[in-house]
């Protein structure tokens, strides 16, 4: 009998558990996987400037590639109105969809150029800038559009 309670239990926590979730398939999840994705590929080409990680400059040539792919995305998995899941997003981005857009604009703009800049496979000193304007366009994002 006690084994069976437990049993019981057991399962009600993990239903229970699940249920805190965000569906990977809403635009919430869809966004929210396309931004880690971007700040895994920019910490990785972050560590090769500062030397945490071996310098390749083909590597991060092709990193900067992917980061301007990921950078036109998130932005189609805004809906028109804000959906009821929790969001790190204010609700400013709805409400204030010009300067919204004007911030998603230069971050594109910056990706672009350190995709362009990373094809001459320079040095990490000439990639610092760049990445350095990528940084600075998703940091003036949050501190408008982003609850902490």
């Amino acid at each position: 009998m006690n084994v069976q309670k437990l049993c019981i239990a057991m399962l009600a926590i993990l239903a229970l558990s699940a249920c805190g979730g965000v569906d990977p398939n809403s635009p919430l999840g869809q966004r929210k996987a396309i931004f880690k994705e971007m700040l895994k590929t920019s910490e990785d080409m972050n560590g090769m400037l500062n030397g945490r990680v071996a310098f390749d400059g083909q590597r991060f040539s092709d990193a900067a590639v992917k980061l301007d792919a990921l950078a036109q995305e998130p932005w189609k998995h805004f809906p028109q109105v804000k959906e009821a899941d929790h969001t790190s997003a204010k609700d400013d981005v709805w409400q204030k969809q010009e300067r919204f857009q004007v911030l998603v604009s230069s971050l594109e703009a910056a990706t672009g150029e350190l995709k362009g800049v990373a094809a001459a496979k320079p040095t990490a000193a000439v990639l610092a800038p760049s990445l350095s304007k990528v940084q600075a366009a998703c940091e003036a994002c949050h501190k408008e559009f982003r609850v902490y």
